[in-house]
C-alpha cells in the first residue's frame, strides 16, 4: 500500500500543486517549485517524500506565516481526500510551532479534507495537557472529521506515527475525550474511539475494561464501541473482556470433523473448510467463534492473523455446524508465500484444533 501511496507524489502532482499555489499567490515560483521538489524523489520512501514535499513548500510559501496559511486553506479543496493532502497539515505541524492557537484552528480545518492526525502530535508531544484541552472542545465540533480527529489524534499507539508515553502511561488523560465520544453516532468517530480504547488494551487492560463496564451496552452506538474496542483481548479469550458481554468464561466444547476441501491450494484460490462445535455442558454457552490462519512468511516463519467469524448461543448438547470460505490473494498489504500453512479454530480465545495445508504461488 505504500508503495502505491507513494506513487502518487510524482511530478503531475507536483506540477498540479504548483499551478494552485500560484493561483493563490502570484509571487510563487512554480517552475523552481517543481524542479526543486522532484530532485532526488525515486529514492524516497512514502513518508520521506510527504516531509520532502512539506520542507519544499515551507521554501517558497511566503515567510510570513499566517499568509501561509491563507494560501493553504484556500488550495486544499483541491486536493481533497487523497494521501497527498496530508503535506498541508504536516506543513502546520512542522512549522506552526511559534504559532500554536493559530497553528491548532489550522489543524481543525484542513482535517475535514483529509485527516490532520499526524500532525496534531507534534503539539501534543509540546504540550500535552494544553493541547488535550483544545482537542476536547472539538467533541462538540458539528463536522464529523473535527470530532474523530480529537480521538484519534491522541491515540496512544497510532499507526503510522510515533507513540505518545505519557498517555499510555495515564489513560486518564484522554478518558474525558472518549466519555463524550462513546455515543457517537457516526462509524468514522466510533470506530476511533473503538480503536484508542483497543490501544489500551495490552498495557492498560484493567483501566479499559473498568471504562466499558461502566458505559450503558443499551445504547446502540456506545455498544458498537464497546465490542471493537475488546475485539483484541477477547480473540485473546480475556476473561474480562468476554465478561463484558456475557461469554462463557468456563467453556466446555468438543470440536469435530474439521475438514478442508483441499489441503493443496494455489495463490488465487479459496481455503473452504468446515467444522462442527458440540456443547459439553447442561446450560446454555454463548460464544465467540475465531479462526487464525498460519501464513508462511518469506522467512518461512509462520505467521499468525485471527480472524472473526460467528457468536453464537450453544444449547445444551447441541452442535453448530460452520464452514467458512477464506480468499488467498495478494493484496497491497499482505503478500503470500509458497509453503505450510494452517487455520485453526478458537472458542472465545481458546484453542480447538487446527489443519495444515500447502500453498503454491
Amino acid at each position: 500500500m505504500a508503495d502505491a501511496l507513494k506513487d502518487m507524489f510524482n511530478k503531475k502532482f507536483y506540477t498540479r500543486l504548483a499551478v494552485e499555489f500560484t493561483k493563490a499567490d502570484k509571487k510563487f515560483h512554480a517552475e523552481n517549485f517543481v524542479k526543486d521538489v522532484m530532485k532526488g524523489l525515486d529514492e524516497m520512501a512514502l513518508n520521506q517524500r510527504l516531509r520532502h514535499t512539506t520542507v519544499a513548500m515551507k521554501k517558497y510559501l511566503p515567510a510570513d506565516y499566517k499568509r501561509s496559511l491563507d494560501i493553504i486553506y484556500e488550495v486544499i479543496p483541491e486536493f481533497k481526500s487523497h494521501y497527498t493532502c496530508f503535506i498541508f497539515p504536516d506543513f502546520v505541524g512542522q512549522y506552526g510551532h511559534d504559532h500554536v492557537s493559530l497553528s491548532l484552528d489550522a489543524l481543525k480545518e484542513l482535517t475535514k479534507f483529509g485527516t490532520s492526525e499526524f500532525a496534531i502530535r507534534e503539539y501534543l508531544k509540546r504540550d500535552l495537557k494544553g493541547t488535550l484541552k483544545v482537542m476536547n472542545k472539538w467533541t462538540d465540533d458539528k463536522n464529523v472529521h473535527v470530532r474523530r480527529l480529537a480521538s484519534e489524534g491522541c491515540r496512544p499507539r497510532l499507526p503510522w506515527s510515533f507513540n505518545i508515553p505519557e498517555i499510555m502511561a495515564n489513560p486518564e488523560l484522554t478518558r474525558p475525550i472518549l466519555e463524550k465520544l462513546k455515543a457517537d453516532d457516526e462509524l468514522y468517530v466510533k470506530k476511533s474511539v473503538a480503536n484508542h480504547l483497543n490501544d489500551f488494551s495490552r498495557t492498560q487492560t484493567d483501566w479499559m475494561l473498568n471504562v466499558l463496564n461502566s458505559w450503558d451496552k443499551k445504547n446502540e452506538h456506545t455498544a458498537w464501541i464497546i465490542r471493537h474496542a475488546s475485539r483484541t483481548l477477547i480473540k485473546k479469550g480475556h476473561p474480562g473482556s468476554l465478561a463484558v458481554f456475557d461469554f462463557e468464561k468456563n467453556v466446555k466444547v468438543e470440536l469435530k470433523n474439521l475438514k478442508l476441501k483441499s489441503s493443496k491450494i494455489k495463490l488465487g484460490d479459496t481455503l473452504d473448510f468446515s467444522f462442527e462445535i458440540v456443547s459439553g455442558k447442561n446450560k446454555a454457552q454463548k460464544l465467540v467463534i475465531d479462526y487464525a490462519v498460519y501464513y508462511a512468511k518469506k522467512s518461512g516463519a509462520p505467521g499468525r492473523k485471527v480472524f472473526k467469524l460467528k457468536e453464537l448461543q450453544l444449547e445444551p448438547g447441541k452442535k453448530a455446524a460452520i464452514t467458512k470460505t477464506q480468499s488467498f490473494k495478494d493484496f497491497s498489504t499482505r503478500k503470500h508465500y509458497a509453503g505450510k500453512h494452517a487455520v485453526e479454530i478458537m472458542v472465545n480465545g481458546k484453542s480447538y484444533g487446527k489443519k495444515e495445508f500447502l500453498l503454491s504461488v
